[in-house]
């Protein structure tokens, strides 16, 4: 609207009665929710946008689609709008997307996720994979001062698949044909240092090669390993050089001179089983992204708003703590 037929529409108010005022709040308000995602997609670009294509920083406004702000670079003259390179570059009903988000914050089923927010269940399943995808991979690079580790287990599960079942199919989870561990059980390795920064990996299988593969990258040098009485965390502690503090959980142990102990990656296991009970099985080949969906609520100290659990699918919060906001 040009800013003259602003202003006489403004004049224009003046004149409504009370009734006229209420309607026209009730038709607003819709748009003011849609807008909401919009806005907060917006914030992805600091005050300097740079070209996803090519990192350049010369770019130019070139107008609007589907409710954004397109950029133009003028480096390697390509589009781009905030969404460009993330996640959620081409989903549709942007103005869902908080209401999907919320769905997520409290862990709902997709069936009811879908009929929440009004999509089709097959948009809903979409959707949460390309939400989770970005926080499967925002987990801590490092661990230092005292770091817990502990593997946990979760049943493999092929779900979703109508071919190449290596198996019997399983009813809503199902339980495993053996006891104890087997190749039924797919595990999963959880790190925790004291300040809570977290670290899982879903490994082939729980055995020295494949710990210690993932364990070098993440563990300082100076850092003290406290472990359950496996051999492989103990083998690799020792190959790599650094200090282990070994708890016998079994004999009852379970502090070591008053400071270490795996009370805290265990507690972190047993929050994270039971909020996987209520998906009754998750497939293993997003396993990984399940982890990350909670690695994201611990992160917010179980107290996460879907407003930040969108900027995290988007990588906002990075973008900010970059700025220094």
């Amino acid at each position: 609207m040009k800013p003259r037929d602003f202003r006489r529409l403004s004049s224009a108010l003046k004149e409504l009665t009370p009734h006229q005022r209420q309607i026209l709040i009730d038709r607003l308000q819709p748009a003011g929710q849609s807008s909401a995602p919009g806005q907060l997609v917006e914030t992805r670009m600091t005050e300097k946008p740079s070209c996803p294509h090519c990192a350049g920083e010369r770019v130019s406004r070139w107008g609007f689609a589907n409710g954004l702000q397109r950029y133009r670079c003028n480096t390697c003259r390509a589009t781009f709008n905030a969404l460009t390179h993330t996640p959620l570059a081409g989903l549709r009903h942007k103005a869902k997307w908080i209401d999907y988000a919320k769905q997520l914050v409290e862990g709902s089923s997709i069936r009811k996720s879908a009929a929440a927010v009004g999509i089709h269940p097959n948009t809903a399943f979409r959707w949460r994979h390309r939400f989770l995808r970005l926080p499967n991979g925002q987990q801590a690079s490092s661990l230092a001062g005292i770091a817990e580790a502990d593997e946990t287990y979760f049943l493999e599960s092929q779900k979703g698949r109508r071919q190449g079942l290596s198996r019997a199919p399983r009813q809503r989870g199902g339980k495993a044909g053996k006891r104890g561990l087997s190749e039924e059980q797919v595990p999963v390795l959880i790190c925790r240092d004291r300040t809570g920064n977290t670290a899982d990996f879903v490994l082939e299988k729980a055995d020295q090669a494949h710990i210690g593969a993932v364990l070098k990258p993440l563990l300082a040098s100076d850092v003290i390993l406290c472990t359950d009485s496996a051999k492989s965390l103990a083998t690799v502690a020792k190959e790599m050089g650094i200090t282990h503090r070994p708890v016998n959980l079994t004999a009852g142990q379970r502090v070591v001179a008053g400071v270490y102990h795996v009370q805290n990656v265990n507690a972190y296991d047993s929050r994270l089983k039971e909020w996987m009970r209520r998906f009754h099985g998750v497939a293993t080949r997003y396993l990984g992204n399940y982890l990350g969906w909670r690695r994201l609520i611990e992160r917010h100290d179980r107290n996460i708003s879907p407003a930040d659990f969108l900027r995290a699918t988007l990588g906002i919060d990075r973008v900010q703590h970059a700025m220094g906001t």
